[in-house]
């Protein structure tokens, strides 16, 4: 059974910067990507950033420059370093890694931009 854990999130002051991670237990193999998806209230899920197995990595376009989107393969952890927050990134993040037969997401974690 596949599991992923997030970790990270909270409350932040507008400017500030938050990291979040998520590692996946058990037994998990051939990863393709990572990525970080994002559901505001009353709006869909959007992706938010995607690295591939190869290290290339992509971004929303609200987020380049100011997200980081980094994996470990190693220990099957993805992470995203999230500095400038404005109100609007407020959102639950959840990961996703897929691999060539499955997608895997995790539980969420919010993250409130706010003064």
């Amino acid at each position: 059974q596949v599991q992923l854990v997030e970790s990270g999130g909270g409350l932040v002051q507008p400017g500030g910067s938050l990291r979040l991670s998520c590692a996946a237990s058990g037994n998990i193999f051939g990863i393709y990507s990572m990525a970080w998806y994002r559901q505001a209230p009353t709006k869909q899920r959007e992706l938010v950033a995607v690295i591939t197995s190869g290290g290339s990595s992509n971004y929303a376009d609200s987020v380049k420059g100011r997200f980081t989107i980094s994996g470990d393969n190693a220990k099957n952890t993805v992470y995203l370093q999230m500095n400038s927050l404005k109100s609007e990134d407020t959102a639950v993040y959840y990961c996703n890694i897929g691999t060539r037969t499955s997608t895997y997401w995790g539980q969420g974690t919010q993250v409130t931009v706010s003064s």
